[in-house]
């Protein structure tokens, strides 16, 4: 192969890679089955070696294919970078602006700064990427992160917001059924909510934890607002941020002297957007949603 195949022929690459199927490429596309069918086998010829082989439950990648997954996804994200930042130039805020934060504090926190937003700037488009995997700033994954973790990037802007604490809750109905606890000794008795995975996060933290493990726990999700579904069903006790807590006087804080857990909160962006009038608006929406956030 002498030349970088054409995104075109990538993107279906992810496309049937992800789905699994050359339907279900067509379908995520936008695309007719047969071009999809044609992209495929452009770029087999190209690289002279099959991508993928039949099998009764769809197309199984071969090495090859997994081999190119990354690069495509890293021009994947390239690509996407490079429509932002081209809808988003001049003085006036609009385009469209990346936004990636952990799952709880994009769906209880920003959802009403998303609000304000749009309705202060019309002509923005927010994309909220939603996940506790630390997204890369430096290589466009997205344009603002809001992070549980300083920064260590030297290339990024990054503004500290403070603490974000994290105690041990539960519905009170759930309390007055089973008791409530005096001590850590006493969680023994009781039906915990926690994870299900051991990150390198939770393994970073454990300490705090007081010795709960993975096998102390009744009920385990990797989601963190799952979790707190379940804790305001009156499932069991389960940690919970001590600002949303507040607000929801179905919650009430146990051990409250035994146990807390801060985060340190920033909101981070990459030097290059400082003069992106879209980036900067956002920026500063977020310091001040996250920053009366923490203060409640």
């Amino acid at each position: 192969m002498t030349a970088t195949p054409p995104w075109d022929l990538l993107q279906t690459l992810l496309g049937v890679l992800r789905e699994g199927s050359l339907s279900g490429a067509a379908r995520v596309l936008g695309l007719t089955q047969p071009t999809v069918g044609r992209h495929v086998a452009a770029l087999e010829a190209a690289l002279g070696q099959p991508l993928f082989t039949r099998s009764p439950t769809g197309l199984l990648p071969t090495e090859a294919a997994l081999a190119l997954r990354g690069h495509a996804e890293q021009m994947e994200t390239a690509a996407a970078a490079l429509q932002r930042a081209a809808s988003a130039r001049g003085a006036a805020v609009s385009g469209t602006v990346r936004v990636t934060a952990s799952e709880v504090v994009g769906i209880e926190v920003l959802a009403p700064v998303f609000a304000t937003l749009r309705e202060r700037h019309p002509g923005l488009v927010l994309e909220l990427a939603l996940s506790n995997r630390v997204q890369d700033l430096l290589r466009r994954e997205a344009d603002i992160a809001v992070r549980m973790t300083p920064p260590e990037q030297g290339q990024l802007i990054a503004r500290r917001i403070g603490s974000i604490d994290i105690g041990l809750h539960a519905h009170p109905a759930y309390l007055d059924r089973c008791g409530r606890p005096a001590s850590f000794a006493d969680l023994a008795g009781h039906t915990l909510i926690g994870f299900d995975a051991v990150t390198p996060f939770i393994r970073a933290g454990a300490k705090r934890l007081g010795g709960i493990t993975r096998d102390s726990f009744a009920l385990r999700c990797d989601s963190d607002p799952a979790q707190l579904a379940l804790i305001r069903a009156g499932a069991g006790i389960g940690v919970c941020q001590l600002p949303l807590a507040r607000r929801e006087p179905a919650l009430e804080r146990v051990l409250a002297a035994q146990f807390l857990w801060p985060l340190e909160t920033w909101v981070a962006m990459h030097e290059d957007l400082r003069q992106n009038a879209a980036c900067r608006a956002v920026f500063d929406a977020l310091v001040d949603g996250l920053t009366r956030y923490v203060g409640a």
